[in-house]
C-alpha cells in the first residue's frame, strides 16, 4: 500500500521540520520558554502528526484538518516569512500523500489540496492584520511610556547634597500609564519631596498627575512652608475640576505625603493627606514609622475646615527618607498576606537609597510571586553621613516563607 511506502519516510520528518520552522525561542523564565517552545513547535507538531497519521491510517481516514490547522496556528505567532513556509509546508505534504497514493483522479485529493490552499492564504491574511496591530499597540505603548517619562522624569541621584532614588513599578509589565506619582524639587527651603496616588487608573488618573505635578514645582519654590505647598496642590485640583468638568468627579481624591529637608539641619518635616506612612530608616538598621500627629484628608477632599499641620523629626548623618504608594504596603502573597515594610526592613543596611530601593522591590515581587495588582511608586531620599564610605556592608532582604 502507497500508506506502508511512507512510513518509512516518516522518520525524516522531525529534520525537515526544524529546517522549515528553525529552533525554539530560549529567552524568558523556564515556564515562558517551555510555552514558547510549544507554540512555536505546534505547528511543526501538526504536519508531522498528519503526516505520521496519514501513513498508519486506512485510505477513507484523513489528516486534512491537522494540515489546515498549522498555517491558522502560526499566523498570530510567527512572521510573515515562518507564516508562508508553515503554509507551502502543509500543502506540500498534502501534494506528497496524495503523489504517493497514484495521485487518484477522485475529486476528494484536489478539494484536500484547495482547502489546505485556502487555509494557508487565509492565514496570511491573519498574520498581516496581526502585525498591523502589533505595530500599532507598541506604537502607542511608546507614547504612553514617553508621556509617563515626560511627567514623571527620573530624579538626579544628588540634590541639594542628597542621596535620592526613585522607583515606579507597573502592576502589568506592558503598562506605563498609572496614577501614581512623584518629584523632588531643590528649593531655597530645602529640598522638597511629594509622593501620592491618584484614585484610579488610566488617562483621567495621568491627567491628575500632571496637574498634581506641575503645581507642585511652582509651589516648591515660592511657597514658605510645607502646609502652603499642600494647599497650592488643593487649590490646583479644585481650580482644574471647575475648568475640565469631570477631574474631580471622576478621580475623587488624591493621597499624598510631602516633606522638606531643610538645608544644614538635621531635620525633616512632613505634611501627609491621607497617604500610607512614609518610614525612616537609621544608619544602625533601626527605624522609625512617621505617622502623623494629627490625621488629614486626601487632595481633593479638603472642604476648607482642616488646616494643614506638619510634624518634624530629626534626620541624622547616615537616615534615609522611604515614601511610598500602598502598592507596596498592600502587595499580597497567595495567602493575602499583607506586605509589611515595616518588619521587612528593621535591621537592614543598605549603601544608599538606590541599593534600598533594588532590595525592596525585589522583595516584593519574592512576597507577591510577580502577582502585583496594584501601581507602586517609591522614593528614597538619604543624607550621606560625614565620612561615610563609598560602600557599607549590605544586608539583603531574603524571603522568609510568606511569598
Amino acid at each position: 500500500m502507497a500508506k506502508e511506502r511512507r512510513r518509512g519516510a516518516s522518520g525524516g520528518v522531525g529534520a525537515v521540520a526544524r529546517a522549515v520552522f528553525g529552533s525554539p525561542d530560549d529567552a524568558g523564565t523556564p515556564g515562558t520558554r517551555v510555552s514558547r517552545r510549544f507554540v512555536r513547535m505546534l505547528p511543526a507538531l501538526l504536519i508531522v502528526g498528519g503526516l505520521v497519521f496519514d501513513s498508519l491510517t486506512p485510505a477513507n481516514f484523513t489528516a486534512v484538518p491537522l494540515f489546515v490547522a498549522a498555517p491558522l496556528i502560526a499566523a498570530p505567532f510567527f512572521s510573515l516569512s515562518r507564516t508562508v513556509r508553515t503554509g507551502i509546508a502543509a500543502l506540500g505534504s498534502v501534494v506528497v500523500m496524495r503523489f504517493s497514493d497514484g495521485f487518484p483522479t477522485q475529486a476528494v485529493p484536489i478539494i484536500e489540496m484547495l482547502t489546505v490552499l485556502t487555509a494557508s492564504v487565509l492565514a496570511l491574511v491573519i498574520n498581516g492584520v496581526v502585525r498591523r496591530g502589533n505595530e500599532q499597540l507598541a506604537s502607542a505603548r511608546v507614547i504612553a511610556e514617553t508621556a509617563m517619562r515626560a511627567v514623571l522624569p527620573t530624579p538626579a541621584e544628588r540634590i541639594g547634597g542628597l542621596q535620592v532614588a526613585a522607583r515606579y513599578e507597573a502592576a502589568q509589565a506592558d503598562e506605563f500609564v498609572g496614577g501614581d506619582l512623584y518629584a523632588v524639587a531643590d528649593t531655597p527651603y530645602g529640598v522638597r519631596v511629594v509622593v501620592g496616588d491618584v484614585r484610579g487608573k488610566g488617562l483621567g488618573a495621568v491627567e491628575a498627575v500632571a496637574v498634581i505635578i506641575g503645581s507642585f514645582r511652582e509651589a516648591a519654590e515660592q511657597e514658605r512652608s510645607l502646609e502652603g505647598v499642600a494647599q497650592r496642590l488643593e487649590r490646583a485640583l479644585a481650580r482644574e475640576g471647575t475648568r475640565r468638568y469631570g477631574l474631580d468627579a471622576m478621580e475623587g481624591f488624591i493621597t499624598a505625603v510631602l516633606a522638606e529637608i531643610p538645608p544644614g539641619a538635621a531635620s525633616l518635616r512632613l505634611v501627609n493627606r491621607g497617604h500610607p506612612e512614609p518610614i525612616l530608616l537609621h544608619g544602625d538598621g533601626t527605624l522609625e514609622v512617621l505617622a502623623p500627629s494629627t490625621p488629614a484628608l486626601p487632595l481633593g477632599m479638603n472642604l476648607g475646615v482642616w488646616p494643614d499641620r506638619a510634624d518634624e523629626w530629626a534626620m541624622p548623618p547616615g537616615a534615609t527618607l522611604l515614601a511610598f504608594t500602598d502598592g507596596l504596603s498592600e502587595a499580597r502573597n497567595a495567602d493575602g498576606v499583607f506586605y509589611d515594610p515595616e518588619a521587612r526592613l528593621r535591621g537592614r543596611i543598605f549603601p544608599g537609597p538606590e541599593e534600598l530601593l533594588s532590595a525592596l522591590t525585589d522583595d516584593v515581587r519574592l512576597h507577591t510571586g510577580g502577582r502585583a495588582t496594584d501601581d507602586m511608586a517609591l522614593i528614597a531620599v538619604g543624607r550621606p553621613a560625614e565620612g561615610q564610605p563609598v560602600r557599607r556592608t549590605t544586608v539583603p532582604i531574603v524571603g522568609r516563607g510568606e511569598g
